[in-house]
């Protein structure tokens, strides 16, 4: 938990006691339901909590926006998202039922009310949002095909709607098709070792009516 602490040092005592329950949660659910790797489990707020927050370090949601996570596993970077930014609406998607469990019932633990879920593949989602979230779940241009429909129009926020996206190493290749996106190298904000090659990928996407 002191690693939060020591790059997000203005968090509420709310969020303080939300972040400080995660490891608890998982550790409790990852025995019954196994959503995260043993080692992860061990170094939760290295590799799940704060690489999460590395969205934050790029962008700051604005109260009433709409986030939807894509494949948000065992609830990144969706759940930390969510503790960091309670006016914000997140809508954590996976098609895989047993991470939407564990996702809800983290949810149920900690109370949070900005946050819902979908059992189900993103395809089906209807609604539009201003960003969307995701840790490296495909190839971007994949990523990109599944979600091109899913951004609002108006726009509440400094970067442009579109995908902000958790993705490590050499990202040359898969966004050469893609010009408009920015990289954010996540060792600009971060020192530990873990996100030596980790980045956060803005790509704008024009709404589509």
């Amino acid at each position: 938990m002191e690693i939060v602490l020591k790059y997000f040092p203005d968090l509420t005592e709310d969020q303080i006691a939300k972040f400080s329950k995660l490891q608890e949660l998982y550790q409790d659910w990852n025995l019954k339901i196994n959503v995260v790797s043993r080692k992860d489990i061990d170094e939760l707020y290295l590799r799940h909590v704060l690489h999460s927050l590395g969205i934050a370090k790029v962008m700051q949601f604005e109260p009433g926006s709409a986030v939807m996570d894509v494949g948000t596993g065992g609830g990144f970077p969706g759940i930390p998202l969510a503790i960091l930014f309670p006016e914000t609406n997140f809508h954590l998607v996976d098609s895989i039922g047993k991470k939407i469990k564990v996702v809800n019932e983290v949810k149920e633990g900690l109370g949070l009310e900005n946050v819902k879920t979908t059992h189900g593949r993103v395809e089906e989602v209807k609604e539009t949002y201003d960003f969307i979230v995701s840790r490296a779940v495909a190839q971007m241009e994949t990523f990109h095909r599944w979600v091109k429909n899913k951004v609002q129009k108006k726009q509440n926020h400094a970067l442009k709607n579109g995908i902000l996206y958790l993705k490590g190493g050499d990202l040359t290749e898969e966004l050469a098709k893609f010009p408009s996106a920015t990289i954010y190298d996540l060792p600009n904000f971060f020192d530990e070792d873990f996100f030596e090659t980790k980045k956060v990928v803005h790509l704008p996407i024009k709404y589509k009516g």
